[in-house]
């Protein structure tokens, strides 16, 4: 595998995913031993070649021999196409670039809700905050979240009435708009923030769900196993809404909220209220 000397890949140590890549680029041979760094401690010889806010939104490829530094999506094409030439053309492709570049702007500005860090440093600059991608972020993990759940509630209806086609995109919404409403009242500043968080738990629950989903279509399963498995990834939900919160410093109003939001619209779906 060919490698791409004399380049520095700028990370963000906050971020596990940007930590995870980055140092596949490096154990594959893709970049030199030293040809990572994090952003919050970027090396002096880069420093002049830098924009400093871009970097933190678009992960940053400095050449150090010319000082040219490349941003992005194009950064990642760059150690890519040298370890990879086969990939050359589809890499200038333009229309490929530019759907690459709106979906690493999706990831990147979404990263810190989607793979918080126990060790934010907040003393360095922050990833910019864009309303536009937050609310693709909401609409899209939304979404997709109804969808397996709608197919998931198939596997409920020994013990849970089904609804109709709707009910799941709309128990889903609903929970945005409740705590969207609590959090504005409670934390305001920090709400993009925690709808970001709870999405990505909600989303992330789904697709635990998602296996057990594939594997009906082909076996038959107890019917219990369906509403145990349920409960049981809802309980890891509510430990992961636990730590993030917490994470957040938000205390334990919102995740009060969140449970009785679930326990309200169980109750609703069984006609108990």
């Amino acid at each position: 595998m060919k490698t791409l000397n004399n380049h520095i890949i700028l990370y963000d140590a906050d971020c596990p995913m940007c930590k995870l890549y980055t140092n596949q680029f490096v154990k594959s041979g893709m970049l030199g031993a030293d040809g990572r760094a994090p952003y919050q401690q970027m090396p002096e010889t880069v420093c002049p070649y830098v924009d400093r806010q871009r970097a933190v939104n678009e992960i940053a490829l400095v050449n150090t021999q010319t000082g040219e530094v490349e941003y992005g999506v194009k950064s990642l094409f760059k150690v890519i196409g040298n370890s990879f030439p086969v990939f050359g053309k589809l890499f200038t492709f333009q229309p490929f670039v530019w759907l690459m570049g709106k979906a690493y702007g999706f990831v990147s500005y979404n990263r810190r809700v989607i793979a918080p860090s126990a060790a934010d440093n907040h003393n360095t600059i922050d990833p910019s905050f864009s309303l536009k991608h937050r609310i693709a972020y909401l609409i899209s993990t939304w979404l997709m979240t109804g969808f397996i759940l709608t197919h998931y509630a198939y596997l409920l209806t020994a013990f849970v009435p089904l609804g109709n086609a709707w009910r799941e995109y709309a128990i889903c919404g609903g929970q945005i708009l409740f705590q969207g409403i609590i959090v504005n009242f409670y934390e305001r500043k920090k709400r993009w923030d925690y709808l970001g968080n709870m999405m990505t738990i909600s989303f992330a629950g789904a697709l635990l769900l998602t296996p057990l989903i594939l594997v009906a279509h082909f076996f038959r399963i107890w019917p219990v196993v369906y509403p145990l498995y349920f409960m049981a990834v809802a309980g890891l939900m509510f430990l992961e809404h636990i730590r993030r919160t917490k994470l957040m410093k938000l205390g334990w109003l919102l995740t009060i909220s969140w449970v009785i939001y679930r326990i309200l619209i169980l109750l609703l779906i069984l006609n108990l209220i």
